[in-house]
């Protein structure tokens, strides 16, 4: 095995016991939404980048079935998502909730940075780490209002079933 085949089956392992380890047990569906939500939206815009010619993902599992790459489109970055909304800093005023963004995105930025200068995993073709760090924060945005408003909706059906009458 490659060293960069290991690196990549290291940050599975990885993820998947933070994942295991940070989300509370009543806090389960709430990381599978987040989750789920972002392996859609990374699914398109994954596609659209690599399709263009943007990335390149020389190095990846399952080479066959499209450019992108599985492990970070599918896995990496919906755990993080996930992470992330489980988190975040309801309670606290704007100023700490936007490093909040900052610094989540400034990490998986970092990680992409030197994974594209130190290994084949990722190669920029057309793109700048600074796109990273802006789609990740956009993206984090939207989940974010996503988790929000599914589980205010929720909550209200939840909460008085004869609304729905």
């Amino acid at each position: 095995m490659s060293k960069d085949k290991f690196s990549l089956l290291l940050l599975w392992l990885i993820m998947a016991g933070v994942l295991f380890k940070c989300i509370p047990q009543n806090k389960t569906r709430h990381g599978i939404l987040a989750f789920f939500y972002m392996q859609t939206l990374t699914w398109f815009w994954g596609l659209v980048v690599t399709e263009k010619g943007l990335i390149k993902y020389p190095v990846r599992f399952f080479k066959q079935s499209n450019k992108s790459s599985f492990s970070f489109e599918y896995f990496i970055f919906p755990a993080m998502c996930s992470i992330f909304n489980i988190f975040y800093p309801k309670g606290k005023n704007k100023f700490f909730k936007l490093l909040y963004y900052i610094l989540h995105s400034g990490i998986i930025t970092a990680i992409e940075v030197m994974m594209e200068r130190f290994t084949n995993l990722i190669e920029y073709k057309k793109w700048k780490w600074y796109w990273s760090f802006l789609t990740i924060g956009i993206s984090y945005y939207s989940s974010r209002l996503f988790y929000r408003w599914f589980f205010s909706s929720a909550s209200h059906s939840f909460e008085n079933p004869s609304s729905d009458k």
